[in-house]
């Protein structure tokens, strides 16, 4: 939610130092749910991609690894009680070689982790062979998160996507081989030149493949990315809104008749198999963050990791890593984020939450009245709970903005 950026990253005299996580965070032990660790190295840089990636023509994995473990045992001294939940985010994490997974997952498992975490790693399906899958599943790994995008090779090559659709039920049956029967496909909708009929045929191949989850995301064009320069080019043209909605409400319908349900907007799982770990980010709960340009939110305290590879790996053994884009505890920003977050689950938020919400921001009470009459936000459940309907969920980006 597991860092950002499509570039070349910017040369050392541009990159923002950032100040030592030591210095920025509360002293003494602090608790928190979740740790995220981002591996920047990519083989290929997909063009929709706005993630801190790159390819590492400069064999610097090694050097990641050592700064990881220095950066780990910092960490150690800090953590209070067990982590329930890990995401290994990317970039490629499986781009590491099998030998490197070893240590890497070594290092993470030093952690006091609950004895039933969900631990997950990002995968791209040309990097799972059947040896990293036995080193993931050894470790622990115990949730591993494939990125399909499409199975057509036509809207794989809009992307700038390099693999062979074919490989997504090949690193499935690996995964499954190893004993990792619970995995993602993350899957793009709305890609130019896509029709209906393509992304219903991209959710009936990703359903024969068997996942429990399934991430579907419409297509976003990022600042900075080369899908939105090509797009500001008139390279081609964004799918049309309408055709866009119709794919939404295909993708709701086609997973709820095969036994998933949605349980945020762009999220779909079947019973018991919802991410736990990116429910402690739409729940607002604390995290860990590990390697560059990982975001944190501990003790009341959000930061990024400076989101350059040269930074983060300068510094003095025994130093916390740099960070940028500090927010130190706010009551009023903090009830905003929960606000924006938690409308984004089909649970939607409490009553309480609702008011904190409105009182600091009284105007919002207009909107969520405006779109509970247009039938986007509705209350039921215990307390009532304040959700978007079937209809919001679909619009629930404009509503959100409004909100904010």
């Amino acid at each position: 939610m597991h860092a950002l950026r499509i570039h070349e990253q910017p040369s050392d005299r541009e990159a923002p130092r950032g100040a030592p996580l030591g210095t920025v965070l509360p002293e003494g032990l602090h608790r928190a749910r979740g740790l995220y660790v981002h591996v920047p190295f990519c083989f290929h840089k997909c063009h929709y991609c706005d993630f801190y990636s790159f390819v590492d023509r400069e064999g610097r994995s090694g050097d990641y690894l050592a700064q990881l473990a220095r950066d780990v045992r910092w960490m150690l001294g800090r953590v209070e009680g067990e982590i329930d939940t890990v995401f290994i985010g990317g970039g490629t994490p499986t781009l590491l070689t099998a030998e490197e997974l070893r240590v890497f997952t070594a290092e993470i498992r030093r952690f006091p982790l609950a004895r039933d975490a969900e631990w997950t790693v990002e995968a791209n399906p040309e990097t799972i062979d059947l040896e990293k899958a036995h080193v993931l599943a050894e470790a622990g790994v115990n949730r591993v998160s494939i990125g399909a995008q499409s199975f057509d090779p036509r809207h794989l090559k809009t992307l700038e996507r390099w693999h062979d659709p074919a490989n997504v039920a090949r690193a499935a049956g690996f995964l499954r081989e190893a004993g990792i029967a619970n995995f993602n496909l993350d899957l793009i909708f709305g890609i130019p030149g896509q029709t209906l009929d393509e992304w219903r045929a991209d959710l009936a191949r990703a359903l024969e493949i068997g996942p429990e989850h399934l991430s579907c995301y419409g297509l976003t064009y990022e600042q900075n990315t080369a899908m939105t320069k090509r797009l500001e080019r008139g390279e081609f043209e964004p799918c049309d809104d309408g055709v866009e909605a119709e794919m939404y409400e295909a993708t709701r319908d086609t997973l709820e008749a095969a036994g998933f349900a949605q349980y945020e907007v762009s999220n779909y799982a079947r019973p018991g198999r919802e991410c736990r770990h990116n429910l402690v980010y739409w729940r607002n709960e604390p995290w860990w963050a590990l390697g560059p340009s990982a975001s944190g939110f501990v003790a009341g305290h959000r930061f990024k990791v400076v989101p350059r590879l040269g930074d983060w790996l300068g510094r003095g053994d025994g130093a916390s890593a740099p960070v940028v884009d500090h927010e130190p505890p706010d009551e009023s920003r903090h009830a905003s984020e929960a606000l924006m977050l938690g409308l984004r689950l089909a649970e939607g938020i409490t009553a309480d939450l609702e008011q904190r919400a409105i009182a600091l921001v009284p105007a919002r009470a207009r909107v969520i009245s405006e779109a509970i009459s247009a039938g986007l936000l509705g209350r039921d459940g215990v307390g009532p709970r304040l959700r978007f309907t079937r209809r919001g969920m679909m619009l629930a980006n404009e509503t959100l903005e409004r909100l904010i």
